[in-house]
């Protein structure tokens, strides 16, 4: 349940039978000062000791006009108390309370995320999303309609949005402002468009990735505002063809790309100074390697001699542990 229902469905009847109760109070209070010609005061002393049901004497003896009243106003006040206890008991034995506090917990803790990477949908490919940024202490928020089966999952997901990523409210609540990036892997291309195109006009900056299962979407998307748009389908296809004729190869790159650890890993990092990649000597200095570099003009530069200079907006693409890669970011951006 998205949490805007949650809060309707939690407090709005909650408010309802507080709002009835003041209601019945101040008709109350109305009604003697009519009937029985009470003064504000009295009247609305009358109207308390009626409604709590204590028994104390009235003001003055009623009439035969204000002791129908007072029956009237005994009725409707028993069956609105009524009311309210079956909705506090429902509410606090049928779990709705403890729903709506994990779901105001989760929409502080989500508020508080910076750079994070929000997943749209939680199917396969948004499992295996998810597994990796685990792995890579990437902290993500994951929105999807249906509820979590924790029973079912293989990832640890700590932050979690039951509602429908197409809602601008959805994406809001996710913190899309904040993010550093997004995956949209819905089933639907129309859906990833529609994400696609929120999202980009929400945070103008987000990296955005996103599914598709047509040739003819992958336009759509980049046109809408997606940095890279994935076809599952097609890379599996090669991923198998690949692994008949490279297999070692494949499985190698594949180990590179997604089995990080502190001891190895494969991570890029931003040049912020011109220097040569004689000059950095990277591997003897920090002990990671430059695998690559891709350039302000969006090519790639694989296996670069030592006479390549490295200039700002550059991007290495770099191999080591987690402490060597740190090292040379500090070289690089310093």
């Amino acid at each position: 349940m998205p949490l805007n229902k949650v809060h309707f469905s939690a407090f709005f009847k909650l408010y309802l039978s507080i709002a009835a109760f003041f209601f019945i109070l101040a008709t109350g209070t109305v009604g003697y000062m009519i009937i029985e010609k009470y003064s504000l005061l009295n009247a609305l002393y009358m109207t308390v000791i009626t409604l709590a049901t204590v028994g104390y004497m009235e003001v003055h003896p009623l009439t035969d006009t204000g002791k129908v009243f007072t029956i009237f106003l005994i009725l409707v006040n028993i069956g609105t108390f009524t009311y309210f206890i079956s909705l506090i008991t429902g509410y606090f034995l049928d779990g709705e309370f403890i729903h709506t506090y994990k779901s105001l917990k989760m929409k502080t803790a989500i508020s508080e995320l910076q750079g994070h990477t929000i997943v749209c949908g939680f199917g396969r490919n948004g499992r295996e999303a998810a597994k990796l940024l685990h792995e890579n202490k990437h902290p993500f928020v994951i929105v999807e309609p249906h509820p979590l089966k924790s029973d079912t999952l293989d990832v640890p997901v700590s932050y979690y949005l039951e509602d429908d990523a197409t809602r601008d409210e959805a994406l809001e609540k996710a913190g899309i402002r904040n993010a550093g990036s997004l995956i949209s892997t819905l089933p639907n291309d129309a859906d990833n468009l529609f994400v696609v195109l929120t999202a980009r006009e929400l945070n103008p900056n987000i990296k955005i990735v996103s599914r598709a299962s047509n040739d003819s979407s992958v336009r759509k998307l980049k046109t809408a505002g997606a940095n890279n748009v994935i076809m599952p389908d097609k890379i599996g296809g090669a991923h198998m063809a690949t692994l008949v004729l490279s297999p070692d190869v494949k499985e190698f790159i594949d180990m590179m790309s997604t089995h990080h650890s502190d001891s190895f890993m494969v991570s890029e990092l931003e040049c912020t100074k011109t220097i040569s990649l004689y000059e950095l000597d990277a591997w003897r200095s920090t002990g990671a390697n430059v695998l690559g570099i891709k350039t302000a003009d969006a090519e790639y530069l694989m296996n670069p001699s030592k006479d390549t200079v490295i200039r700002p907006g550059n991007r290495l693409i770099v191999m080591g542990s987690r402490i060597q890669i740190q090292k040379l970011a500090e070289v690089v951006k310093g």
